[in-house]
Parts: structure tokens; C-alpha cells; sequence
């Protein structure tokens, strides 16, 4: 390896988070105003595209875990913008977005779009889109070497 080579400095998994806190305070402090947080608003958005979908699809597609959906999804519920109801079978369960669901995210788009395009403005579109197109490559990699 060439001395020229950039080397990697400090933990790469700090690093990440530290970048992930950031983003997603200016996040919150948009979509709080809509009374949502960051990853409420992802989950509404999923639900509503994919929707009616079962939970583990719904996590999977996410990202996540079982536990960490049924934990993100009690208060969706709660406000009444899901809906878990009957699936296929008398086993199987499927999440809706309900038509409080779609106006609470209608109006949260608003302040999302304003995140977004908050980003977008500080750091430039070039560099938001090169950095989607790392994170996508570097998820891809990963998934890759853990798949059995």
C-alpha cells in the first residue's frame, strides 16, 4: 500500500453515528412540527407506499428488526395513523395507514421537504447525492458478506 493512501481515522462506527445525530436533529426539528419524529415519518411513508403490508416485510424492507417496528409503531397507532388489522390468514397480521395517517404525513412532508432541501443547500446536491450513492454502494457490500 502506497504512503499516499488515505487511511481510515478513528472509529468508522462513532463517526457514523456522530454524522447520522446531526442530520437527523435538523430532521426532528422540522418534523416535530408536525408532532413527528424522523423515524415516525420514514415508517409512515414506508406504510403508506407499501401498505397493507405484514410487519415482517414492513421490517425488512426497512431495515430493522421485529421488536424495534412494533416499538416505532405503538405511537402511530396510538395517534390513530395505523392501523394493525387482519392479514391472509387467522395468523398473519397486516399494517394500513389510515386516512389520519395520510393527512398527518401530507402535512409533515412539508417540514421534511424543508430538512431536505435544508441539506441539500449547507452541504450541496453534488455532495448529498455522491454521499447516497456511497452509502448505497457501502449497504450493498455489506448485505453482500452477510448473506449465508
Amino acid at each position: 500500500m502506497k504512503s499516499t493512501d488515505a487511511q481510515p481515522q478513528g472509529c468508522t462506527n462513532f463517526k457514523l453515528r456522530q454524522l447520522l445525530r446531526s442530520v437527523s436533529r435538523r430532521y426532528d426539528e422540522q418534523l416535530g412540527q408536525a408532532g413527528l419524529t424522523g423515524p415516525q415519518f420514514s415508517l409512515l411513508s414506508h406504510v403508506l407506499t407499501l401498505g397493507p403490508i405484514a410487519p415482517s416485510a414492513l421490517a425488512e424492507r426497512m431495515g430493522m428488526d421485529a421488536s424495534t417496528l412494533t416499538r416505532n409503531l405503538r405511537p402511530l397507532a396510538a395517534q390513530g395513523w395505523v392501523l394493525q388489522g387482519p392479514g391472509a390468514d387467522a395468523r398473519g397480521r397486516l399494517i394500513a395507514i389510515t386516512a389520519e395517517g395520510i393527512a398527518k404525513h401530507a402535512e409533515a412532508r412539508v417540514h421534511w421537504k424543508r430538512a431536505q432541501q435544508g441539506l441539500n443547500d449547507l452541504l450541496g446536491s453534488a455532495e448529498v447525492a455522491a454521499l447516497h450513492q456511497m452509502i448505497d454502494r457501502v449497504q450493498a457490500r455489506l448485505h453482500e458478506t452477510a448473506q449465508p
